[in-house]
This record gives C-alpha cells, structure tokens and sequence, in this order.
C-alpha cells in the first residue's frame, strides 16, 4: 500500500507541476499581450497628433488642404482580372496649381526614404491617386519633403544582363569537354 501511495503522491504532483507551468504560460501570454495593446495605443495616439500637427505644419507651408483621409478605391489588374484595393491616404493639398499627395509620418523611421515600405507607399499614392507630386510630413522634425520618383522622365536603358546567354553556353561546353577528358583519362590504361 505504501507504493501505492507514493505513485499517487507522485501524480498528484505532476499534475500540480503542469498545473502551475499552464497557468504561468497563461499569465506570461497575457501580460505580453496587454504590453503590446500599450504600445499600440501609444503608436495611435502618436500618429494622430501627427496627422495633426502635419496638417498644420503643411497650412503654415501655403499648402490648401482639398481633403484628409482621402479614400480611392484603385482597380488594379492581376492577369486580365480586376483586383480592387482601398486606399487611404493623409491629405490631398494644392499649391500653385498643383494637387499633391501628403503622407504623415511620425516615429524613428518611418519618416524616412531609406524605409522600404514609406517609399513604397509614397509611389503607390502618387500612382493611384494620379498626383502631381507626394509629399512626405515628418510633423515631429517640422519637415515638409517633395519626393520625385521620376515618372515622368523617359527610364533609361535596362542594364544589360550579367552574363549572356552566349558566355553561359561557351561554360557549359568547356565543362562538358572537361569531363569527356576527365573520364577518358580515368579508364585509359596508361
């Protein structure tokens, strides 16, 4: 009977154990969770004052607002098929007979041509909305950016490819002939 009761008593704490690791898990997972909701209310409270202060900033600058949080929906075609997408940019504005778009952007690096996605954001706009030019807002530097990505200008030339067709074929036949040679020399009797 007394091993009995140890094998119980052993159970039973194994069973505690899972017990006390399932509810840390659940514990850990939650206060991740509420960090994040933080750090999200925090990014959205930040962008609005952005919004804000960009929409100002862009006034002081001789900007007319026309419109903010301007929505398009822009068709777009994926082999012959139409493939609708929601657009929503910061602000339409005109200026000297211009009709830009402006994009509001707070944080370290979203402000930045350097990020991928703000460049491509920016080029998506100015396509989709059929502007005159984009503007990039950085309300927390105070700055007023125009970005050209030279759509209008005829592209130049592709570049050539790295290696023709032509050099990969002659590296292929010198293989080849390198191996005919090599297998010869290896059941030649010399």
């Amino acid at each position: 009977m007394g091993s009995l009761g140890s094998t119980a008593a052993a159970v039973l704490a194994a069973v505690a154990a899972i017990a006390l690791y399932t509810v840390a898990l659940w514990l850990a997972r939650a206060r991740r969770r509420r960090g994040a909701s933080r750090k999200a209310v925090r990014r959205a409270a930040r962008a609005l004052a952005g919004e804000a202060t960009g929409a100002a900033l862009l006034e002081a600058a001789g900007y007319q607002l026309l419109d903010t949080q301007a929505r398009l929906t822009w068709t777009v075609r994926c082999d012959d098929e139409p493939v609708e997408v929601e657009l929503r940019c910061d602000a339409l504005v005109g200026r000297d007979g211009r009709r830009l778009v402006a994009e509001v952007k707070t944080g370290d690096r979203a402000p930045s041509l350097a990020t991928a996605a703000t460049r491509r954001q920016l080029l998506e706009y100015v396509v989709a909305y059929r502007a005159d030019g984009v503007l990039l807002v950085d309300p927390e530097a105070g700055a007023i950016h125009e970005v050209d990505f030279d759509l209008a200008r005829d592209a130049p030339p592709a570049p050539p490819p790295p290696s023709s067709i032509r050099s990969r074929v002659g590296w292929f036949a010198a293989g080849v002939v390198a191996g005919a040679i090599a297998a010869v020399a290896a059941v030649a009797p010399w």
